[in-house]
């Protein structure tokens, strides 16, 4: 069964990726790279670097007990290292390689043809219909989408904190990248694939990014089963204090994840600033608020929490609503997220260790399809965009049902197959006893203090 397990693993990235072998990259040649521009994008680019290391790294650490903390951190930061040589590998080519409707291709790997167009402004899938332009050289470009592709599977790891072997993140990091995340960000983000020809938007990764990892979280907290003692034993978190550090760290770098996928730095990045601020606000509110009355007392956690659901809920609408639309936005994800990580978890008994699913997955739902509704159309009708107008309304809402649903299916269904496929190679989790003895002894030899 093992060597059966093994083979399927080493077949199915080439049997997905053979057929995809098509045309390279294009570069705008009478365009010029615009200064201002290329520095905001440059800034974005660090600011969503900083969302996972050290931001989600102490979001993540603050909220497990002492024995994981650094097995948690590890996972971010280690995940930031792998997943950039994957990209660079292979994953850039299939995400933004023109390819067909749902993959890219082969022209790009490894970076292929980088060398000689560096310094020109690039343009995706230049030479099909709905071509974009930008301002920015490639090398920006592909930086900056790295960076999501690498916050993505590391949202992953709060669903199955404090159990799944180091050796079987490693493996399933590059499968799902290569086999998940990229052929959905080529779905969403490339002209060529079939929902941004449908359609739907996505400004900066509610599905790409959000309901991919949610979907994805659940799913592996599923597969992984519940932690040791779970319902029973004290797993508080050990330091809240590391936890509202990370937050914040995410909030400030959040500036650069929505404001930065304008591309530009004109008057739609400033709106997706400003209602991103706006979203996160009043989704803090939402649930303090809920909590205090329901609970009876407001917690740092639960506001901590409301802040990443706004920002989660805002993120796919950040560039194309008004700033009335974002505190809609940030007040239904604040409640709806506080539920789902409260009530839902424990009605259906799933152990989504640090909520990925309750407020990465659902929040980003709750974004993607109220872009649908509250999208307001002269924000996304531009001089480089001039077909791509999002006006809120049944046609649009129905797109943004399609693109969630689709997601979330082939995420549910691919990662399940992979968790399978490395659970009979090396296995996923630890051990009762590594549990019971932590993942910071266990699985890297060493002690928090």
């Amino acid at each position: 069964m093992k060597t059966l397990a093994r083979g399927a693993a080493l077949a199915l990235p080439a049997l997905l990726l053979a057929p995809f072998l098509l045309a390279g990259p294009a570069f705008a040649q009478d365009a010029k790279v615009d200064a201002g521009d290329t520095a905001w994008m440059l800034t974005s680019t660090a600011l969503v670097l900083l969302m996972t290391i050290p931001g989600l790294a102490l979001f993540y650490a603050g909220m497990v007990r002492k024995k994981n903390i650094l097995a948690t951190m590890m996972q971010s930061f280690f995940i930031c290292a792998l997943v950039t040589v994957v990209w660079m590998v292979a994953g850039y080519s299939i995400a933004f390689g023109n390819g067909n409707a749902y993959f890219g291709d082969f022209s790009r790997l490894f970076l292929s043809g980088l060398a000689t167009n560096w310094d020109k402004p690039y343009s995706l899938a230049a030479g099909t219909d709905s071509a974009v332009a930008t301002t920015i050289p490639e090398t920006v470009f592909l930086m900056f989408q790295m960076t999501f592709a690498i916050i993505t599977p590391a949202l992953i790891a709060g669903a199955f904190a404090d159990r799944m072997k180091f050796s079987a993140l490693c493996v399933f990091t590059v499968l799902w990248s290569l086999l998940v995340y990229s052929p959905v960000a080529h779905w969403v983000w490339a002209p060529t694939g079939w929902i941004f020809a449908l359609g739907a938007a996505d400004f900066a990764g509610g599905t790409v990014v959000h309901i991919n990892a949610g979907v994805a979280g659940l799913v592996c907290a599923l597969v992984l089963g519940k932690r040791l003692g779970y319902g029973n034993d004290n797993m508080a978190p050990f330091n809240l204090g590391l936890a509202v550090i990370g937050a914040a760290l995410l909030w400030v770098g959040w500036f650069g994840f929505n404001a930065g996928s304008a591309l530009t730095a004109g008057g739609r990045a400033g709106m997706a600033m400003l209602v991103t601020q706006i979203a996160a606000a009043a989704a803090v509110l939402a649930w303090t608020f809920a909590e205090w009355m329901l609970k009876g007392k407001p917690s740092v956690l639960g506001a901590i929490s409301g802040a990443v659901a706004g920002l989660v809920a805002i993120t796919p609408a950040a560039g194309f609503v008004l700033p009335g639309s974002a505190l809609i936005i940030g007040l239904i994800s604040g409640a709806v997220c506080f539920w789902a990580a409260t009530t839902l978890k424990h009605m259906l008994g799933y152990d989504d260790s640090l909520d990925a699913f309750g407020v990465h997955g659902i929040g980003g739902i709750i974004g993607a399809l109220l872009t649908g509704v509250l999208a307001f159309g002269p924000l996304s009708a531009d001089a480089k965009n001039p077909d791509g107008v999002v006006i809120g309304g049944m046609a649009q809402f129905i797109n943004q049902v399609i693109a969630v649903g689709a997601t979330m299916i082939y995420t549910a269904i691919a990662t399940f197959i992979l968790l399978k496929i490395v659970d009979a190679i090396i296995g996923l989790r630890v051990t009762d006893e590594e549990e019971r003895e932590g993942l910071d002894v266990v699985l890297h030899g060493e002690r928090l203090g």
